[in-house]
């Protein structure tokens, strides 16, 4: 792909994440098909990517409704081109115990987490399978691995993105297509989500420590998109969750009891009046950060050393070689 003439779709555009990574893809002159119910948020990104030189339209849609997102491709081609990229990033929440939680919401998280993710892949691939190019980046979490207390539903949707990313690949693999599909592992972030999602907990929601910015994320995002492979885990916690949770997850299961309330909560009550996006996105531009800018990193070393991985092995290989052909020279003397 030449990222100059790349024609990008990036859902959940209008705040955090994604508006994060809108802001990573316009610097790079693309053109930008944006997907979120918030209009404000979504003309705020509008305006970001003109003023750093790519072109971009806004699509105020619900990514739970597949007719409208279906009909938001099919706009975007005709008004940007052909799609290169697709990503699936928009998400919702509750933080609530699942005993307190409703089917109503329980159905609403699914619909938008996982469900906008299907209906955004099964877009994307009706465009990109009869081309046989185009990449399709899931933007996951640590959670899609390892379920924690309060999110059931957010954790519940993550995981059936995984599973359902799994079941695609193997068919794409199969069909030998060149499409190919990615999914991106996330850690904490500082995003305006933990302002606006509908909590029931008594203290005011926050990241679970270490918290890092958006623009990891982002960073991560634009460079699946352009070197795809199965998957990213970003931050060295995404990887310490997920792979602990293979060997360990009954010892996770009594830590989280013991810790993930708390550390899902910070100094002050919740206003249990304040309004909330689950139904209706919370009006305003609300931007990509958070409220814990003086919290958060700037940068992961896992997320480079992961970028650059190939360099890495041919450092190590390099070493190791010079290592032995010293070993040789010193026996022979």
């Amino acid at each position: 792909m030449n990222e100059k003439s790349d024609v990008v779709v990036i859902t959940g555009a209008s705040a955090g994440v994604g508006r994060a990574t809108v802001r990573k893809f316009a610097k790079h002159g693309v053109r930008i098909g944006l997907i979120a119910r918030g209009l404000d948020g979504l003309k705020g990104a509008q305006k970001e990517v003109e003023e750093l030189g790519g072109k971009a339209f806004v699509f105020p849609v619900d990514i739970g409704n597949a007719d409208r997102v279906e009909a938001a491709a099919a706009q975007i081609e005709a008004d940007l081109g052909e799609i290169d990229i697709w990503i699936n990033n928009a998400m919702a929440s509750v933080f609530s115990p699942v005993k307190e939680m409703t089917p109503e919401e329980f159905r609403r998280v699914t619909e938008v987490t996982y469900l906008g993710c299907v209906y955004g892949t099964l877009a994307a691939l009706k465009r990109m399978l009869p081309r046989n190019r185009g990449v399709i980046v899931q933007v996951g979490s640590a959670l899609a691995y390892r379920g924690i207390p309060l999110q059931a539903a957010y954790c519940a949707a993550k995981h059936a993105i995984q599973g359902f990313c799994d079941s695609l690949r193997c068919e794409l693999i199969h069909d030998k297509s060149n499409v190919r599909l990615t999914m991106v592992q996330l850690p904490a972030l500082n995003t305006p989500q933990f302002g606006w999602v509908k909590s029931r907990l008594p203290r005011r929601a926050q990241p679970v420590p270490p918290i890092f910015q958006p623009e990891v994320a982002a960073e991560a995002i634009y460079f699946a998109a352009h070197h795809p492979r199965r998957e990213f885990y970003v931050g060295a916690p995404s990887v310490a969750v997920i792979v602990g949770n293979r060997f360990a997850p009954g010892l996770l299961d009594r830590y989280l009891a013991a810790t993930g309330y708390d550390s899902q909560q910070y100094d002050g009550p919740e206003d249990p009046d304040r309004a909330h996006n689950l139904w209706q996105p919370v009006p305003g531009d609300h931007g990509a950060r958070g409220a814990f800018d003086a919290r958060a990193k700037d940068c992961s070393p896992q997320l480079w050393t992961s970028e650059h991985r190939a360099l890495i092995a041919i450092g190590v290989a390099a070493l190791g070689t010079a290592g032995l052909v010293a070993l040789f020279k010193s026996k022979r003397h």
